[in-house]
């Protein structure tokens, strides 16, 4: 669904103070099939969010191209516009109510269901009868989250959605892309709050200023490595790739053996360690 090839992006209409501007993305590739839920991982300033902008349609490549569902993303056309969602870390808040802004918003997308974001809404406990602009921070992340959800676009794209929800929010936040994201449907989410978007995750994908630091389906990843936790000063076993002091003791990533029990996948510690390995 969605084809990068040698992907630039630079910062800046004109030279900086050291002569050139400020390039974020350099030759950056990725393809990604459609459907499932797709984690975008990275450390701050590593280009995630000017990736899902570029993608969306918002940004133009300086030199590269990018393809959703076969659209140039360049040209900006209305048919693949109505396709794609995106909610950014920090919405624009107009001076109306919620169910104005939706009723200006849904005629671009032809598959919007009212009656998903009335379900939406509900879940989050949230009345639809707000000013947006006198909401709290997470009241305006519920309503903008159903309002994404709601819209049935075939790439919906979500740049930090749980940051400031309370932790029964980011629960039923969890239930709802359960529920209503299909196999026709891709949702990437971009956050620094790993452990709030790991059971969901279909595909992870993780970035640095360097480029793609990983690409692969949460299964693959299960297969490939087993996560234990152990007490300070447990003695290392052959199979052990990399260990990281958490409260209470260690977290270790060991090549997945047979013997091993099954475990959850850290993408935290995963990242440590891609990241340390990178950098050898």
């Amino acid at each position: 669904m969605i084809e990068i090839k040698n992907l630039c992006y630079s910062y800046g209409s004109g030279l900086t103070s050291l002569g050139s501007r400020h390039r974020v993305l350099d030759d950056f590739s990725l393809s990604l099939e459609g459907g499932g839920v797709v984690g975008l991982l990275g450390a701050n300033g590593s280009g995630k969010t000017t990736l899902l902008s570029l993608i969306a349609g918002h940004l133009r490549p300086s030199k590269g191209s990018i393809e959703v569902a076969g659209f140039d993303t360049r040209k900006r056309l209305p048919e693949m516009l109505s396709q794609i969602y995106m909610l950014p870390e920090e919405p624009i808040m107009p001076e109306v109510k919620l169910m104005t802004w939706v009723k200006a918003v849904a005629p671009f997308y032809p598959n919007f269901s009212y009656s998903v974001l009335s379900h939406c809404l509900n879940a989050f406990e949230l009345p639809d009868d707000f000013r947006l602009n006198r909401m709290s921070m997470g009241q305006r992340k519920k309503a903008f989250i159903s309002m994404a959800i709601a819209s049935g676009a075939q790439l919906t794209i979500m740049d930090e959605p749980t940051n400031g929800l309370d932790i029964p929010s980011k629960i039923v936040f969890r239930r709802l892309v359960a529920e209503h994201i299909t196999d026709e449907r891709t949702l990437i989410i971009s956050t620094h709050q790993v452990h709030d978007v790991e059971q969901i995750l279909d595909r992870v994908v993780c970035i640095t200023n360097r480029g793609l630091l990983l690409d692969d389906t949460m299964m693959n990843i299960e297969r490939q490595y087993h996560f234990d936790l152990r007490p300070f000063g447990a003695p290392r076993t052959d199979d052990d790739l990399f260990t990281i002091d958490v409260p209470g003791g260690q977290v270790v990533i060991c090549r997945r053996q047979e013997h091993h029990p099954e475990s959850e996948v850290n993408l935290e510690v995963l990242f440590t360690y891609l990241i340390a390995k990178k950098s050898l």
